[in-house]
């Protein structure tokens, strides 16, 4: 009987300090509940507004591709360079590979204007980046002073990266084509360090060597 007593009189107790609480604080109780409601609505048009971007994107990347197979390269190029403008780290770096493989841009400035803006605007993954900073630095080594290509290539240079042979390889034929031969097998042999290196980029080394070796 007394343990109902207590039970009974705990629950009005309760009861008591909630209907307390709510009056005192039912103004920020509601404030906190409009604010999550509004967040969660700002939140769902965000993920809303993303995804028609991205499907945006992705007809305009198709289209491109369709303008290119009708020979009409003016139109893709602009459409490519919108969709490069737009900031998505996948289509804008598929529309700029899309540029250089079709040869729609061939002016060094503007082609590393585009590299640099993608690179500054997208956030990648560590050797999607890298992978990026190669690309350009293939494009570059034609136009570059020495210093320069290698300044560029220091992330991919570093010990981690898996871009690294291709980055050697590079600098090894950049020297090769300059007749500094001594430079290019530094680099080549460079790659033969390497541990679980690809026997592609073996062969490719080993054959630059022998090259340099009966010029």
């Amino acid at each position: 009987m007394t343990d109902n007593l207590f039970e009974a009189q705990y629950n009005v107790t309760k009861k008591t300090k909630i209907k307390k609480f709510y009056e005192s604080n039912k103004i920020l109780i509601f404030s906190s509940v409009f604010s999550l409601i509004i967040l969660f609505g700002v939140y769902s048009f965000y993920l809303h507004s993303k995804e028609k971007k991205r499907i945006l994107l992705s007809q305009n990347y198709i289209q491109a591709k369709i303008y290119l197979e009708n020979n009409k390269k003016n139109k893709a190029k602009n459409l490519l360079e919108d969709i490069i403008f737009a900031n998505d780290p996948s289509y804008s770096t598929l529309s700029l590979f899309l540029i250089l493989s079709q040869k729609l841009v061939t002016d060094q400035k503007e082609v590393s204007k585009l590299f640099e803006h993608v690179l500054m605007n997208n956030k990648f993954e560590k050797e999607v980046k890298n992978l990026l900073i190669y690309k350009k630095a293939i494009f570059n080594s034609n136009f570059l002073e020495e210093s320069a290509l290698i300044e560029d290539l220091k992330p991919v240079l570093s010990e981690k990266s898996i871009w690294r042979p291709h980055a050697l390889l590079l600098l090894g034929d950049y020297f090769a084509s300059k007749k500094q031969y001594i430079k290019a097998k530094e680099f080549y042999k460079r790659i033969f360090l390497i541990k679980n290196l690809q026997r592609d980029l073996y062969e490719q080394a080993r054959s630059q060597l022998s090259l340099i070796a009966n010029d």
